[in-house]
This record gives structure tokens, C-alpha cells and sequence, in this order.
């Protein structure tokens, strides 16, 4: 059966001591560090998806302020409405690994924004509390299409040396939809609130078709064409993204020899016979969690830790009620807490930059690191600062001006290492035939997770003030930069088919050496 399967996904044999197939390492030697115009096109159209979820997440910290008092809501159903999104993303997340090995990552992508698209037009329309719910369940399954697959397209196209800049693209497009949001609810503000909060929310409908119409002038991701057998239009698109046509082929040889191990793994799937002429994903599942091995074991470990400790920091919390934390810190005038917003947006916006400016040249680990303890000091500074004003009648300008740098500080480092660097390193380190639903899989964790927190976040810090809440998420992050210290190597300038060999054991890699060494 397996040699069926070979046959019909059309892997040739590839011989390893071939001189086309030398380590990747003299490969990459010969590359240089441009960046590919085309591969930089096509990551910016796949990551354009992002802002959907980005503007929601702005514009709803402003448009909330309204709905509430336009359709007489409780804090209860605001936690609701705002925690929904994130919630139902899991679905959309969850179902999008299947659904890219099946269909392709470029339909998948359309998928996203066709399906946020329709949720982005109940919404504005809602006549009703149930009926805005409806559009927040149908948008946040979009979303979850869209964080998973726009990540895991873009590392599939991109080169090893200028991967890290590319793949954090979703992130920067989430943080400058972030600012539209912000900023279309500055300029929305001053309509009648009847009338404002739906245009904020309905706006994003415009988005959604531009992306799913730019979407479709992309190509097919190389790995999912040779997964499927279409390796001369894998060579093309290939072509196309490298700096020459032997770059290209030396990339499709390293591809092609991964995906007989796909092949192999399908063939012992239950549900493949000889008849079939595609694999579509068959036992992912059985070896990512019921028979792992340990280097399987210890990437799902690494996607799952970072993505948890990315929703955990409480940053999307932070986003979507910073109005109600300057409210609390004396700040009452609606326009200035939409302005403050503006201010964050910026900051936030300005660093994601720097971070993927500088990915490839310093690596994952110390920014992810840096971005790790800053989050953690400033959380500690706006808990003090909080705890301060909480106990103080007069609301001083140092306390509030120190409650607004420390959420600036941390929403931007955020934004220079768990914001960019979650979608790079959770797309870049699953084998290829594991690399969809593995990604889909940990950014299932982050949605729910995503969704427990915004869900939760102003009914604890009732419990335990605002203050409180914040040293909480301080300890959190303290945690979190630990993980990400013993449990996540450095991928930086390795190709995707070499980041199984980072997370083997020291003496499982000194014994694979030894065997390749005796057989030469």
C-alpha cells in the first residue's frame, strides 16, 4: 500500500548522497539575505487577513462603551459579548488544520474572509443584543480560520533567511487593524450611539472582500502542491520565491524528501486505501497525541506553551477593556479614553515593526525573552500605580500618567516578542505533514484560552481590583519567560525540514551522526 501511495502522490526517490542533496546548511551559504519581492507580495495579501481581527478587537474596546448604553446591557453581557469572539474562534482554529490539508491554504484564507465577512454585516446591522451575538459567533470563526492558516501559508512560501520577518506579518497587520480601530472609533465617537457602534462594527465588511479578492491573485503554498503530488507547480512557485532556479530546486528536493515521510504516514492510516489518489491529513492526529515521539512530543509542547502564555499575558484583555482601566484610573471623559486608546494603538503598532524588522537578525529566543520580562515589569508597574489610585481620593496626574506608560509599555513589548513571535515559531517547527493541524491545534489553546480571559477579566478584577488582577498577570509572565527559556531553541535560519533534528535529544542527534558518518 505504501508504495501505491508513493506512486500516486508522485515522490521520486532522492538519493542521499547525491550532490544536489548536500545539508541545507552549504544551501543556505549560497542564499542571499534579500528579501523576495514576490514572497513578500504574497505573505503581505495572506497576512492582510489579520486585520479583521486586529480592527474587531480596537474598535470594539470604543464601541462596547456605546452598546451598552444603547441596547441596555449588563457587564455581564458585555463580558460575554467582547469573550464570544475568542471563544468561537476555537472553532473556526480547530477546524481550519483539516480544512487547509483538504482544500489548500489559499481557500482557506478566501474561507476566512468570506466568513467574517458575513458576521462583520450582522453585526453592524443588529437590531438586538441576540442578534449582535449571532454576527460576534459567525466572525469569530473566520478569525479562527485566519490566525491558524495566514501563518502557516507564509512560513510554507517563504525562504529560511527571511522567514521570521515574514511570518510575523499576521501580527503586524493585527496590531494596524488594532489602530484603525481605535481610530474609527475616535471619528465615529461623536455620532449618535445608535448609529455609531454599528458603523464601527460593519466597517470591517469592506476589509473582508478586499482580502478575499486579493487573496485569489496568490499562489498555492510549494509544501501543499507537493503534498499533492503537483510538483512542477511547486517548482514554479518556488522559482518565483527564490533567488535563482537552483536555490529553487535544492528547496524542492528538500521538500520532496519530506513529504515521503508524509506518504509513509498516510499509508498506515486507517482510513487510506489503495484506491485513494490525495492525502488529505490521514493520522495527524494519532501522532501528534496518541503515539508521539519525543521530538513530536516536545514541539507540541513548545506550541501549546507559547501559545497559552500569548493569551495568558492578558494582553487582548488588556486591549479590549483599557477604557474601563483608565476609567477607574480617573480618566472619565469618553474622548479622552478613546484618545488614550489612539495612543496604545501607535505604540503597539510601532514595535510588532521593529520586531519583525530585526527577527532574522537576532533570533526568536532573545526577543521573545526581552518581550517576556518587559511584560512583566510593566504589568508589576500598572498594579502598583492601580493599587495606588484605588486608595487615593485625589487621583493624582503622576499615578494616572504612570498607569498609562506601564499599559503602553506592555502592549509593546508584547508586540516585540510573544505578539510576532507565537505565529512564527508555532508555524515553522511541525514537520510538514503535521504542520496544519499541529499549528491548528496550539491556536486552538490560544483562542480558548483568549476567550477565558476577556470573559473573565472584569469580573476577577471586581473580585481583587484592577491592581490586583495585574500582579497576577505579572506572575503569569514571570512563568512564562521560564517556559520559554528551557523549553524553546533558537529556529532562526533553519529550513523548515531540519526543525525536527533542533528538538531531538543531544544523544538521539550524537547517535544519528555516528550512523550518517559510518555510512559514508
Amino acid at each position: 500500500m505504501a508504495s501505491a501511495v508513493m506512486t500516486q502522490m508522485e515522490i521520486p526517490e532522492i538519493d542521499d548522497e547525491s550532490p544536489k542533496h548536500k545539508p541545507s546548511s552549504s544551501r543556505r551559504r549560497r542564499r542571499r539575505d534579500s528579501l523576495n519581492k514576490y514572497a513578500l507580495a504574497c505573505a503581505i495579501l495572506a497576512s492582510t487577513n489579520s486585520i479583521l481581527l486586529g480592527y474587531d478587537i480596537g474598535v470594539m474596546s470604543g464601541a462596547v462603551l456605546y452598546i451598552k448604553d444603547n441596547l441596555k446591557i449588563t457587564s455581564t453581557q458585555v463580558e460575554i459579548l467582547v469573550g464570544s469572539l475568542n471563544v468561537c474562534s476555537l472553532i473556526g482554529s480547530f477546524a481550519s488544520g483539516k480544512t487547509s490539508d483538504m482544500i489548500g491554504r489559499r481557500y482557506t484564507i478566501v474561507l476566512a474572509a468570506a466568513t467574517f465577512l458575513l458576521g462583520a454585516l450582522l453585526m453592524g446591522l443588529a437590531p438586538s443584543f441576540l442578534f449582535l451575538m449571532v454576527g460576534r459567533v459567525i466572525a469569530g470563526i473566520g478569525v479562527g480560520y485566519s490566525l491558524m492558516i495566514a501563518p502557516v501559508y507564509t512560513a510554507e512560501l517563504s525562504p529560511a533567511t527571511t522567514r521570521g520577518f515574514l511570518t510575523s506579518l499576521p501580527e503586524v497587520f493585527i496590531n494596524v487593524g488594532i489602530l484603525l480601530g481605535y481610530i474609527f472609533n475616535y471619528a465615529l465617537s461623536g455620532l449618535p450611539e445608535n448609529i455609531n457602534w454599528r458603523l464601527m462594527l460593519g466597517l470591517a465588511a469592506f476589509p473582508a472582500i478586499a482580502v478575499g479578492i486579493g487573496v485569489m491573485l496568490m499562489p498555492e503554498s510549494p509544501r501543499w502542491l507537493v503534498m499533492k503530488g503537483r510538483r512542477e507547480e511547486a517548482r514554479e512557485v518556488l522559482i518565483r520565491t527564490s533567488e535563482n532556479e537552483e536555490e529553487a530546486d535544492a528547496r524542492l528536493e528538500e521538500i520532496t524528501k519530506a513529504a515521503s515521510d508524509t506518504a509513509a504516514a498516510a499509508a498506515e492510516a486507517s482510513t487510506l486505501t489503495t484506491t485513494t489518489t490525495t492525502w488529505n491529513g490521514q493520522g495527524v492526529w494519532k501522532e501528534l497525541l496518541l503515539k508521539p515521539t519525543p521530538p513530536i512530543r516536545r514541539i507540541l509542547l513548545a506550541a501549546v506553551g507559547i501559545n497559552f502564555f500569548m493569551q495568558a499575558s492578558g494582553n487582548d484583555a488588556v486591549v479590549y477593556y483599557t477604557p474601563e482601566v483608565f476609567k477607574a484610573a480617573g480618566i472619565r471623559k469618553r474622548n479622552l479614553l478613546v484618545g488614550v486608546t489612539v495612543i496604545m494603538g501607535i505604540a503597539k503598532t510601532s514595535f510588532v515593526l521593529v520586531s519583525a524588522l530585526f527577527l532574522d537578525r537576532f533570533g526568536r529566543r532573545p526577543l521573545l525573552l526581552l518581550g517576556s520580562t518587559g511584560m512583566a515589569v510593566s504589568l508589576t508597574g500598572l498594579g502598583l500605580g492601580s493599587k495606588f489610585l484605588e486608595r487615593s481620593a485625589h487621583k493624582p496626574a503622576w499615578a494616572i500618567a504612570l498607569c498609562v506608560v506601564a499599559v503602553c509599555a506592555d502592549v509593546s513589548f508584547f508586540s516585540i516578542g510573544l505578539g510576532p513571535i507565537t505565529w512564527v515559531y508555532s508555524s515553522e517547527i511541525f514537520p510538514m505533514r503535521l504542520r496544519a493541524q499541529g499549528t491548528s491545534l496550539a491556536v486552538s489553546v490560544n483562542r480558548l484560552v483568549s476567550g477565558a480571559v476577556a470573559m473573565s477579566f472584569l469580573s476577577v478584577s471586581q473580585k481583587i481590583s484592577f491592581g490586583g488582577m495585574f500582579f497576577v498577570l505579572a506572575a503569569i509572565m514571570v512563568v512564562a519567560t521560564i517556559f520559554f527559556y528551557l523549553f524553546l531553541p533558537e529556529t532562526k535560519g533553519k529550513s523548515l525540514e531540519e526543525m525536527g533534528a533542533i528538538f531531538e535529544d543531544k544523544s538521539t542527534s550524537i547517535d544519528r551522526k555516528r550512523e550518517m558518518s559510518e555510512r559514508l
